[in-house]
């Protein structure tokens, strides 16, 4: 589906098969002599025959294209390595420009699953995350080069001038842009409105959710009158949002605090304590990739119990172990 928002500035939308998220919100923005598209789908033929379908109704040259890439998850990574030509710039924050090529690392995966092993995740389940995770299955197949952005860099085209925004804690190097005449942010994951952004542990990112939440409060300040997030509606109201938000973790965090008043407890004995907007009636019922993303943000609220003093961490027997302070 395009929908053009403001002369020059269109909304498409990419279906997500079988992913709770639905579909991203892919914008293209068309310059005099370029085009910027920001956030590309995941890498399956589901999401690449759609994507050139609509960029075919918007007369876009894929030779005279640049992209925007907001962070590094395969819905929003996953098809630059097949839209990016030879001609392209692929504008990426720095952060994690400096760790990802968006090409497989078994190493890094095998890495990353024994991290979750030490907080619980059964072997079992964690094969099946092997097989169904789809940052490892959709991400490109093709090395990109990228221009990479810090804090204030600017990107000009046609009519819009937008600056980057550092906005790590949904992922280490999370980007947002913001036209100020305008009014307007292109915030990807860190503001949704009909769901809530998973805030998860990252190796390269020192307590993710103290991150996230200093940088709602960042974009608070900002003057904006339209929101374009990666997924779901589109809403003007952004700091009513960013209090929603904030609720939303505080009410997180006093549950995963209340499931340690019986003593200690590894990340995925404390999960099923916590309340989850999925559409099962009981943690067991959960598909094992949804159980990991659980564990993840589980992980980093645990993690923010311990930076404000009010839970330990400890290991035992090779199990991370979470009890109150």
């Amino acid at each position: 589906m395009i929908e053009e928002l403001l002369p020059g500035l269109y909304k498409v939308e990419i279906p997500l098969p079988r992913s709770p998220l639905k579909a991203l919100n892919s914008y293209v923005i068309k310059g005099k002599d370029r085009f910027l598209i920001v956030d590309t789908a995941m890498n399956r033929e589901e999401c690449m025959i759609p994507t050139l379908s609509a960029l075919q109704k918007l007369d876009i040259d894929l030779n005279k294209a640049d992209f925007f890439i907001t962070h590094l998850h395969a819905d929003h990574a996953g098809l630059v390595g097949v839209l990016a030509t030879d001609t392209s710039k692929v504008y990426f924050n720095k952060t994690e420009a400096s760790f990802i090529s968006f090409q497989p690392k078994p190493d890094y995966w095998k890495e990353h699953f024994v991290f979750y092993a030490a907080n619980g995740f059964p072997e079992d389940e964690m094969q099946r995350v092997w097989q169904g995770h789809p940052g490892y299955r959709y991400s490109s197949r093709r090395r990109v080069e990228f221009t990479t952005m810090v804090e204030g860099d600017e990107i000009e085209i046609g009519d819009y001038l937008f600056r980057c925004v550092e906005t790590p804690g949904h992922s280490p190097g999370h980007m947002c842009l913001y036209e100020a005449s305008k009014k307007i942010l292109v915030c990807g994951d860190h503001i949704l409105f009909d769901i809530t952004p998973n805030i998860t542990h990252w190796e390269q990112l020192d307590n993710s959710l103290n991150h996230y939440l200093t940088n709602l409060e960042k974009v608070h300040k900002l003057d904006v009158d339209l929101l374009l997030p990666g997924h779901r509606r589109l809403m003007s109201d952004h700091r009513k949002r960013i209090n929603e938000l904030q609720e939303h973790h505080r009410n997180r965090l006093d549950e995963a605090l209340s499931a340690l008043e019986n003593g200690g407890k590894t990340a995925w004995e404390v999960a099923p304590y916590i309340t989850w907007d999925i559409e099962f009636n009981s943690w067991q019922e959960f598909p094992s990739v949804q159980k990991f993303f659980a564990i993840g943000e589980t992980i980093a609220h645990l993690d923010y119990l311990v930076l404000q003093g009010k839970a330990r961490k400890d290991t035992k027997n090779h199990k991370t172990l979470y009890s109150l302070s």
